[in-house]
């Protein structure tokens, strides 16, 4: 249902931004934004050192999980969804049927596709089957809404929603129940998928091509034959992709393309050039013209470009242009189809400086004269752009999205960096929706004294919680791009929260005020944007803190002291400076043996509370170490897990020592190529793995790693928590907020399990029913049926039977898991309702 105004405030960049929830959301300054350094935490990571991501790394590790799924023991976990819905995250498109004013899709930065046929009052994911969960555009056919296309990899610039590239395009034609891949898996992000208006066979898509890397597989592709084929119609050079486009409603012969020429590496960023451009076509995409009448022209006065053509009148097209170095251009408006072209009143726009970020110009398809530009705030013109007021008052910043309801009168929806918003009176006022469960999250925390007090770090979203365990009252306690969250064990009262760059905070009140809690921290010291701090495990009242140096507070963080020198290589130069302390951890058996890693590389141990500190990197390969833990049984052993990739090693991003870092062992061979986040091990001696792709598990200390399933969907999880009172495990996903699992329902190791009866569910899909077949007769069994967030929607209980019927009919289509028990055994199917 949709909720009564909740609004948020933040200036993003690429991954991560810059926030503060107590500003106004007004016109800000540029020179208070150009103090606002962005950070590209995710790239870096993964790029460490060679300064690059191996593309086709994702591909082989979904690949590699879905190998071990077929080979693995038949039993899901379902895991439940735990919030937030109504934080919100990143969304890149929106796309409303002509035919339907209550059903909407909405494609999100980093957490796949949702679609509602009831106005935004529930929502389902119908993307978490694909493998790329990174959504960049979406078409409907106007002449069968049913047919959807869609591009994967978000086209913002920065390091993408999820560090990778997309796989290409995707095509339901029974509105994304299913879907089928369509090729052009090497294009790396999608700017726009448009279909011919007079012909659902001829589609284009606009090619950003990869980030990371110069590429010819980059510009316009069109296909002609319903994407079973696809020949690239227009290419400009190997670092230009195209970011829009534009067709004419009636004339499919004509259509606009905007051309980007961006770089992006660890060490330098180009947002613009000479090869920037706006095209046309008047032959159906074979060939194109760049437009210059009236349009700039200069290198440096060409970066992002967004194209829009008035669907009640196609001669007038309107056309933002942001410079090379991310400044607004201008806005520019021809009314002869693209011949000529006329600069608006581009004065009157708020100037942030990072227009490479935001959309650009929408057009009121009732009206020519009435243009939305989409942009760090939206502004809107009734006038055709010579005068501008603020639409949408008081959103989240960051725009990406917007949607017309054709069936609705003044229903326009919005979608930025803080989620989805509706307006019934064309953005004079708007709601925000509280049902998407798309939150990019960083880090976590569970208060030991009570388990519905759960804090979470957000991208551009603060620092959030719940003290009720709900879904939908998540509120901010304190602002900036939310990192880890810390809670005393002895006093629910006492809450900690930290924000980029180190800029650690306390609060003695159950979060109502909090105040600085870094005094004795040197200022000069260098501070990841994701800054670790940690408890003693052994005594609340000791903290430490990693800048490059290692920090402890003895007193609850009324003073802190430096315990190490540099443990980092130094600052790593260039515009993205390595040389911080990423990982600490103190061994729960002894407070003075405290291990650290660091973004460059290295791990430190000290076994007498920091008097002393020993270098065991060796036989560790050179990566970001993202973990490093101290393990809770065995006071010897220790585990370091690694971000970034193998090229050409064998060992893997996961490693234990038996003797304190004085030799390592690869625990994680197996494994696929992928960058692991976390690593944590619950009291009966599992271990987890957090990764780009979900959540690996090893029940012995053989480590034959296998999938923790079910209906966590391939996210890239970047923090766990283990809730040790009721050994629950979380998940903090970057996309789809966090997901929780009971530890006492997770069996690993194929020889521990012993499975009940086989048992066979038909027809799947299904649409009105499905039976239930055992392979004999069952006296007594219990069925529960979750939905793909983990939230129970059905119970049954069947005796003396062989089969049980199961209807479906008023199930909305999707995905569902059936939780069957049998006894003291239980096994998990996956049910696909059409």
């Amino acid at each position: 249902m949709r909720s009564s105004l909740y609004f948020f405030f933040g200036i993003v960049f690429l991954f991560v931004s810059c926030t503060n929830p107590s500003e106004e959301n007004v016109k800000t300054p540029t020179s208070e934004i150009s103090e606002k350094l962005p950070s590209d935490l995710m790239f870096l990571q993964r790029a460490y050192p060679r300064g690059k991501i191996k593309p086709e790394a994702y591909r082989e590790a979904i690949a590699w999980k879905k190998r071990q799924l077929s080979q693995q023991r038949n039993q899901l976990n379902v895991w439940e969804f735990a919030g937030p819905l109504n934080i919100g995250g990143r969304i890149t498109d929106i796309e409303i049927p002509v035919d339907n004013a209550t059903t909407y899709y909405v494609g999100a930065a980093s957490g796949g596709i949702f679609k509602t046929t009831d106005g935004g009052t529930t929502w389902q994911p119908i993307f978490d089957e694909m493998d790329m969960l990174s959504i960049g555009d979406m078409e409907i056919s106007k002449n069968n809404t049913n047919t959807i296309w869609v591009g994967t990899g978000e086209p913002n610039s920065g390091g993408g929603s999820l560090v990778y590239d997309g796989d290409g395009i995707y095509k339901s034609e029974d509105g994304g129940s299913t879907w089928e891949s369509k090729g052009l898996a090497d294009i790396g992000s999608v700017g726009k998928v448009m279909i011919d208006p007079n012909d659902d066979e001829t589609v284009f898509v606009a090619a950003m091509g990869p980030l990371f890397r110069n590429d010819d597989n980059r510009g316009v592709f069109r296909s002609q034959d319903g994407g079973d084929t696809w020949e690239q119609v227009l290419f400009i050079g190997d670092k230009t992709g195209a970011i829009d486009m534009a067709i004419h409603p009636s004339n499919s012969e004509i259509l606009y393309a905007a051309m980007w020429e961006r770089e992006r590496r660890p060490e330098n960023t180009v947002f613009g050039g000479a090869t920037s451009g706006l095209y046309r076509s008047i032959d159906g995409g074979t060939t194109w013209t760049e437009l210059t009448n009236g349009l700039p022209t200069a290198a440096n006065d060409k970066g992002r470009i967004s194209i829009a053509i008035s669907q009640s009148n196609p001669d007038v097209l309107y056309a933002r242009y942001a410079n090379a170095s991310g400044s607004i251009e201008g806005v520019y408006r021809s009314q002869d189809g693209g011949d000529s072209w006329q600069e608006r009143n581009s004065n009157q726009l708020t100037n942030v400086g990072f227009h490479w970020w935001f959309r650009g110009i929408y057009v009121d398809p009732l009206d020519e004269n009435t243009i939305y530009n989409v942009d760090f705030i939206v502004e809107k013109s009734t006038d055709g752009g010579n005068t501008w007021n603020t639409a949408f008052p008081n959103v989240h910043v960051d725009q990406h999205a917007l949607a017309f309801n054709a069936q609705t009168g003044g229903e326009v929806l919005l979608g930025n960096d803080g989620g989805l918003y509706y307006s019934n009176d064309d953005g004079a006022s708007s709601t925000k929706d509280v049902s998407l469960p798309i939150t990019q999250l960083y880090r976590m925390y569970v208060d030991p004294q009570n388990e519905d007090k759960v804090y979470a770090g957000a991208q551009d979203n603060s620092t959030v919680r719940t003290i009720t365990g709900g879904l939908t009252d998540w509120s901010i306690i304190n602002g900036g791009d939310g990192f880890q969250p810390l809670v005393d064990e002895n006093d629910t009262n006492v809450i900690y929260a930290l924000s980029q760059r180190g800029n650690f905070v306390k609060s003695t009140n159950d979060a109502a005020s909090f105040s600085s809690a870094t005094s004795g921290i040197a200022g000069g010291d260098r501070k990841n944007w994701d800054t670790p701090v940690t408890f003693d495990p052994n005594n609340s009242q000791i903290l430490y803190y990693g800048a490059n140096r290692l920090y402890r507070t003895t007193n609850a963080a009324g003073s802190w002291e430096a315990i190490s020198p540099d443990l980092t290589n130094g600052s790593g130069g260039g515009n993205n400076v390595y040389g911080t302390i990423t990982t600490i951890d103190v061994s729960p058996l002894d407070s003075d043996l405290i291990y650290v890693g660091t973004d460059d590389g290295n791990v430190w141990v000290t076994e007498d509370g920091g008097a002393t500190w020993q270098d065991i990197s060796i036989g560790i390969p050179n990566r970001w170490v993202t973990k490093v833990l101290a393990d809770r049984d065995n006071i010897n052993r220790v585990f370091v897990t690694l971000s970034g990739y193998r090229y050409g090693e064998d060992n893997g991003n996961v490693y234990r020592s038996s003797n304190r870092g004085q030799a390592w062992s690869a625990i994680g061979e197996e494994l696929p190529d992928i960058p692991i986040n976390d690593i944590v091990k619950d009291a009966s001696g599992k271990v987890f793995l957090a990764t780009d792709v979900g959540i690996f598990g090893a029940g012995t200390q053989a480590y034959l790693w296998e999938v923790i399933d079910g209906n966590l969907p391939s996210v890239v999880v970047n923090d766990m928590h283990i809730h040790e009172p009721s050994q629950t495990l979380y998940a903090a996903t970057y996309g789809r907020s966090i997901y929780k699992l009971d530890l006492s329902t997770v069996v690993l190791g194929t020889s521990e399990v012993v499975e009940s009866a086989t048992i066979a569910i038909a027809p799947n899909p299904a649409e009105d029913f499905t039976e239930i077949t055992f392979t004999e007769n069952v006296t007594n069994a219990s069925i529960e049926m979750f939905d793909a967030l983990g939230r129970n929607v059905k119970n049954l209980n069947i005796t003396n039977t062989r089969t049980c019927t199961i209807p479906i009919a008023d199930m909305r289509a999707g995905t569902y898991f059936l939780k069957i028990q049998v006894g003291t055994q239980t096994q998990t199917k996956k049910l696909i309702v059409k």
